[in-house]
């Protein structure tokens, strides 16, 4: 590993611990010319499945979306970045099991909106009122009463 600091290729690992529910590898390293310490984080590279759209399109899976549509929801709500990354890490686990090579994206927003529900309210319904397209405040009482409910 390249020292961030001086680029020297001579690194030592002081450290190993698990990180991230146990997908990641998190390391401490120090420099062996400038004594830097530093961070590094490992995980698998593993295949995910291609999305496939509303109309039909396939791309590949992209985990920065995911995070992105978690964090438009979640704007101003206190919920942790761990808590998401967490949850992120529970999809993807979920998908890494699939036996088919392409899952549809009403799959992968289902998925969202369950971890969502888990994690906050006023985030599901958010994500909901996007991901469903809601026309009318009547849609929007729908799933707080299911909410409601589900408690």
């Amino acid at each position: 590993m390249r020292c961030p600091f001086c680029n020297e290729h001579e690194t030592r690992v002081l450290d190993s611990r698990l990180a991230q529910e146990g997908d990641q590898v998190r390391r401490r390293r120090e420099c062996g010319v400038c004594k830097a310490r530093f961070t590094t984080f490992e995980v698998a590279e593993l295949r995910l499945p291609d999305v496939v759209k509303h109309n039909g399109t396939r791309e590949p899976f992209e985990e920065a979306k995911l995070r992105s549509g978690f964090m438009k929801a979640l704007e101003k709500r206190p919920v942790t970045r761990d808590t998401v990354e967490q949850a992120i890490s529970r999809i993807k686990r979920s998908l890494i099991g699939k036996i088919d090579n392409e899952i549809s994206s009403q799959f992968l927003g289902e998925k969202v909106m369950n971890e969502l529900r888990l994690l906050d309210h006023v985030a599901y319904v958010r994500f909901a009122s996007v991901y469903r397209s809601f026309e009318d405040v009547s849609e929007f009482n729908d799933v707080i009463a299911n909410l409601n409910n589900a408690n």
